[in-house]
């Protein structure tokens, strides 16, 4: 059985799917079995691996055409991925009519389970739907949050939905941890960021925090993680850092 991962914040450029791929490709590194699931509509996360987003079938496919999730996955030499595209936003809509429309996700990911370790859902960035299906497929939540002002807006709302989801259609859902992204230690305001977040959080925050780094931000245009295309960078050394945190810490 795989651990599932959510990787969700609805605030949108929070380093969300920086986390995802960059994660997954750090723990395949390390020799565990991952998949990531692109439940996004704009695809990011399957552009980061170098994946077409025009690939067929896709995650959509899997959820939406109950075409089985094996068929909807693809290799990389950093993580296996089920790609999304804009069709995924669609979705948001046909789920509504269909049974068991929060357990679509859970439901397809069933076949798949046994074959890996881990299963990282990157989620869109708000608190619809799609993110309701990520949540209840989920054993656990990873929160990235961005060290700069309004950090912790909106996580009030997250935390709601959580609760909400958790009471009604998934009672073991657990939070796996918050993961500081976009850190300059030079600054005052990170500090104080940091400092706040783990007021907030107690033992809930990761000790590996991820720095703002160019190479971060240029890797996906190349279709790389950034442990491929700058092994040596601040970034890179980043989430080695926090894919070994994550595995010792609780697993």
């Amino acid at each position: 059985m795989s651990k599932k991962i959510s990787i969700v914040n609805q605030k949108g450029g929070v380093g969300k799917t920086t986390t995802c791929v960059n994660l997954a490709a750090a723990l395949t590194a390390q020799g565990k079995k991952v998949l990531v699931i692109d439940f996004d509509p704009q695809g990011n996360a399957t552009s980061g691996f170098g994946i077409e987003k025009n690939k067929s079938p896709n995650i959509y496919d899997a959820v939406i055409g109950n075409v089985p999730l094996s068929k909807a996955i693809y290799k990389t030499k950093w993580s296996d991925v089920s790609p999304s595209n804009k069709g995924l936003s669609g979705a948001t809509i046909e789920l509504i009519n269909l049974e068991r429309r929060e357990y679509r996700l859970k439901d397809a990911i069933q076949e798949v389970d046994p074959l890996y370790d881990y299963i990282f859902i990157d989620c869109p960035p708000s608190l619809e739907i799609l993110t309701l299906d990520a949540l209840v497929a989920a054993d656990s939540l990873l929160v990235p949050v961005q060290c700069e002002y309004y950090a912790l807006e909106g996580l009030a709302d997250l935390l709601y939905t959580v609760r909400r989801a958790k009471r009604s259609l998934n009672p073991k859902l657990e939070m796996e941890g918050i993961v500081l992204t976009m850190y300059d230690g030079r600054t005052n305001l990170s500090l104080q960021v940091a400092e706040e977040v783990k007021r907030h959080f107690p033992g809930q925050v990761f000790a590996s925090v991820i720095p703002r780094n160019v190479r971060l931000s240029e890797a996906p245009s190349h279709g790389l993680p950034v442990t491929a295309y700058d092994p040596l960078s601040r970034g890179s050394e980043a989430y080695k850092l926090l894919a070994s945190e994550f595995i010792s810490r609780y697993h």
